[in-house]
């Protein structure tokens, strides 16, 4: 199955799927962002004056941190090509307060979109972006010649130079002879600064806009290899062959239709008192976060953006507060909560061989660049799976986070001799973990500040 699939092929069932090969267990999750996401495209196809009133149902994820939340959202956007922004909702102030205000997270998203389709309407034009850096550079390389009038003899042959020396480019013959272009200078205009306070930034954004329309770019004369002068040109040719209006109309499309916002630690924000103090604070931006996950209007660089279809995927470990213990309001915009389990000793063992990216796969590919044939036994994984398992029980339990510090730990001895080790084959057994690690396990206090 393709990376990326469009929303029409996919269904719920092969949503879940496709998850299943990089994400361990958590059913129930994959299930409701897999409905979610087959239910815009549902949406797409109903009646048009029925299409606004089909709101999307945001979802809430509880769950101790390292168990996939945040993976199982950034995968799903990933699958569908959707824009896709995770952001701490601890990090948000309430409106009058120094720091970011909530509207900045769409501006991110719809930056991310930009992002996304620029890219894709600059691969759209590599081809003539190419040959256009191609011509720019022979006139470096084959300065131009006038031949006198009516000399067809003399075209004839600078023409016939010209196209040598782009054979020869083309074939990499001329990539380490270095040669002088004129490219544009990068960071070009006035040395301004803003500082926005909150509720400003857009004011903030189009004032840098503005000033960097207005100012022309300077240009400056560069040498350098020919291999790099050309990726530079291209560069520069496809940026100016692709319309940026066209890009911000149809990205700020994409973050309207297709947009996904991950709130995590969602429980950071919520209090259980009322009244005075910091509860209060996390209140009043539960309250300022309503208006865009209810539907609203959001001013950026790139035109306004509605929000009412931006799927909202909030995420929290919930040790304290409740889920219920978020204002009415917000609650009744979070209609879907799914609630993701701890990993087990098993859990540990699938997610260190199963998944397509698994940490055992990444540490033998990095390895093998050594030259160096890393070989996990299986007892050797049940060994790391059990020690990830214990370390969480008797420490704070970080989920899956805790196989990347053991791991390391483990290859670390071996990572760091790797370039003598060339062309040996190196068994990680049980009894090579316990040596790498006893000392670090049995010593509680440093345990706890190690893995």
């Amino acid at each position: 199955m393709p990376q990326t699939i469009a929303p029409s092929d996919l269904t719920p069932r092969q949503i879940v799927e496709e998850l299943d090969r990089y994400i361990v267990g958590q059913n129930d999750a994959k299930r409701s962002v897999a409905i979610a996401l087959r239910n815009r495209w549902r949406r797409q196809q109903v009646p048009e004056e029925f299409r606004d009133e089909i709101l999307p149902k945001n979802i809430t994820m509880i769950g101790p941190t390292g168990v996939g939340k945040t993976e199982i959202a950034r995968r799903m956007a990933k699958l569908t090509g959707a824009p896709f922004v995770k952001v701490e909702a601890s990090k948000f102030t309430e409106v009058g307060y120094v720091g970011r205000d909530v509207e900045s997270i769409i501006r991110d998203l719809t930056e991310m979109g930009v992002a996304m389709v620029r890219k894709q309407q600059v691969e759209q034009v590599q081809g003539k972006a190419r040959e256009q850096a191609e011509d720019r550079l022979l006139e470096s390389l084959v300065p131009s010649v006038n031949p006198p009038p009516g000399s067809a003899h003399a075209a004839e042959e600078a023409s016939s130079t010209r196209e040598k020396f782009r054979s020869k480019l083309r074939a990499g013959e001329l990539d380490e002879r270095m040669v002088e272009v004129e490219v544009a200078e990068r960071g070009s205009g006035p040395m301004v600064e803003f500082f926005p306070v909150s509720g400003m930034e857009s004011m903030d954004i189009n004032l840098k806009d503005m000033l960097s329309n207005i100012m022309p770019k300077r240009k400056k004369r560069r040498r350098l290899a020919v291999r790099e002068a050309l990726e530079v040109l291209q560069q520069e040719e496809a940026d100016q062959l692709i319309d940026m209006d066209e890009v911000s109309r149809l990205a700020v499309q994409s973050v309207e239709q297709n947009g996904i916002v991950f709130l995590d630690e969602i429980d950071k924000i919520v209090g259980r008192n009322h009244g005075v103090g910091p509860d209060v604070s996390r209140e009043g931006v539960q309250r300022d976060l309503l208006p865009i996950v209810e539907g609203s209007t959001v001013n950026t660089k790139y035109g306004p953006v509605r929000t009412e279809h931006i799927l909202f995927i909030a995420a929290g470990a919930f040790n304290v507060a409740k889920p219920s213990d978020m204002i009415p309001e917000l609650q009744g915009r979070f209609p879907i909560r799914v609630e993701l389990k701890p990993l087990s000793k098993e859990d540990f063992v699938l997610i260190l061989t199963e998944p397509r990216n698994a940490l055992i796969k990444q540490y033998v590919e990095l390895m093998n660049t050594e030259g160096v044939n890393l070989e996990f036994s299986h007892q050797a994984i049940l060994e790391l799976a059990a020690i990830a398992y214990e370390v969480n029980s008797q420490n704070e339990n970080i989920g899956a986070r805790r196989l990347h510090t053991i791991l390391e730990k483990t290859v670390e001895e071996i990572s760091f001799e790797a370039p003598t080790l060339k062309g040996q084959t190196v068994k990680i057994t049980p009894q090579y973990i316990r040596k790498q690690l006893d000392a670090i396990l049995e010593d509680q206090d440093l345990s706890r500040y190690i893995l």
